[in-house]
């Protein structure tokens, strides 16, 4: 195999190649410029100083508890939540003088919300998922590692993208152009099969980690997205898979798997992946298995809703019939345990509201609140951003959502947000 005996990939060329490289493609460049980060800053160290603001006058829902309180302040400091809860206890005294107020009265306040799975290239893609609702994100995978260079972004200017774990490229058998993406990729160019046997499947894995992925994204069937490709088609196998898993585990990551077919999404299951990304034909058995291991579940209904209403004839075919399976299949793991996320599966330019994801939970069966929860407590879980993301109380980060309506009573407000609050940063939208 031509990807035996080979060095380790070369962790300065991260930092100065191939990070710089995908900045230049997701247009970041010129925004981590005009924030001047110290030359020292290293990708995984502390991000840049949030804002001062006092969030005042509006009912504050806390996903994790579902209590509503009325007349609430939330006082973020350096982008950190200092305190929160009724003006009658929490008042002004917590924030310093003369820090900003957002008013607001008559709406709801929420956590911003966290989408599981989601592709961002750009930096316009970034700040318009912001722009939306989504103050944290997992990316789904880019082709050049775009993604690390936006959770990058995110960590100099919160304000312009979510915060991110990044899926660097996916592990996948053809890797078409992406095998420009890095230049220790090129000796995968000369295999016959494609990223198949071991040694390969661990290279890629091992090159994503030298690059600062902060997870790994394979597939266990071909994509629902062209119609020239079969979904229920599989892949890997149960041992690529478990290759590919044992890989990401020896750099301390985990493994997001797009998935469709019952034997795939069991394959992948029982490998030990951290999530399930689609699974529309997920089985009782793998579900009751996810519930053993803990595996989570984010069906992207957005994703699958989308294809129903595609021009081209197939792909509407295919998301008219996965959809109501997927619905199903999505109240089947809630009701037993199966813990869910939120992911919109936004990809080639288009960002979805994550607040759609949330529409689409509540309307395959879950509560309004417990819909809410995907995209909040339950996604933040996931994403290993508990105590980070998904509430609003004393030590999370000053991500705030305010709305129009009661999302207990309609969660369509969650797509239409009044003012989105990054780290304690109101984000314009001009």
């Amino acid at each position: 195999m031509c990807v035996e005996n080979t060095p380790p990939p070369s962790g300065r060329l991260t930092r100065r190649g191939v990070l710089a490289g995908a900045a230049a493609l997701a247009g970041t460049s010129a925004v981590l410029a005009r924030t001047a980060p110290s030359a020292s800053a290293a990708p995984g160290g502390p991000s840049a100083r949030g804002g001062d603001l006092v969030v005042e006058g509006g009912r504050l829902l806390d996903p994790l508890t579902g209590e509503v309180t009325e007349d609430a302040v939330v006082v973020i400091s350096g982008g950190v939540v200092r305190a929160a809860g009724p003006r009658s206890r929490v008042g002004k005294t917590a924030a310093p003088s003369g820090v900003p107020v957002l008013r607001a009265h008559g709406k709801w306040v929420l956590p911003g919300l966290v989408d599981a799975h989601i592709h961002l290239n750009t930096a316009a893609e970034a700040r318009d998922a912001v722009l939306k609702g989504a103050t944290s994100a997992r990316s789904g995978s880019t082709n050049f590692y775009q993604d690390v260079a936006v959770r990058e972004l995110a960590r100099q200017a919160p304000e312009r993208a979510p915060r991110l774990r990044a899926a660097g490229i996916f592990v996948t058998p053809d890797l078409g152009d992406t095998i420009l993406a890095d230049p220790d990729l090129a000796p995968l160019a000369r295999l016959r099969n494609g990223v198949r046997s071991p040694e390969a499947l661990r290279r890629v894995v091992e090159i994503n980690l030298a690059r600062g992925a902060d997870t790994v994204k394979t597939r266990v069937n071909e994509r629902a997205g062209l119609p020239e490709q079969d979904p229920l088609v599989q892949v890997y196998d149960h041992e690529q898979l478990s290759t590919i898993v044992a890989a990401a585990r020896r750099g301390g990551k985990g493994v997001l798997c797009h998935s469709y077919s019952e034997k795939g999404c069991h394959d992948a299951v029982t490998a030990g992946i951290r999530s399930l990304e689609h699974g529309a034909f997920v089985g009782e058995r793998t579900l009751r298995e996810m519930r053993r291991r803990g595996t989570y579940f984010t069906p992207t209904l957005t994703a699958i809703a989308g294809l129903a209403e595609s021009s081209d004839p197939v792909l509407a075919e295919r998301g008219r019939t996965y959809l109501p399976v997927l619905k199903r299949a999505v109240l089947a793991a809630h009701e037993l345990g199966v813990p869910l996320a939120a992911g919109t599966d936004s990809s080639g330019g288009a960002v979805d509201p994550i607040g759609r994801e949330v529409e689409l939970m509540h309307a395959a069966g879950l509560s309004a609140l417990d819909a809410i929860r995907t995209a909040t407590t339950g996604a933040a879980r996931l994403l290993g951003f508990t105590g980070t993301a998904g509430r609003l109380t004393r030590g999370h980060a000053g991500d705030v959502l305010v709305v129009d309506g009661d999302p207990l009573a309609d969660l369509g407000v969650l797509s239409r947000p009044a003012h989105v609050v990054r780290a304690g940063l109101p984000v314009p939208t001009a």
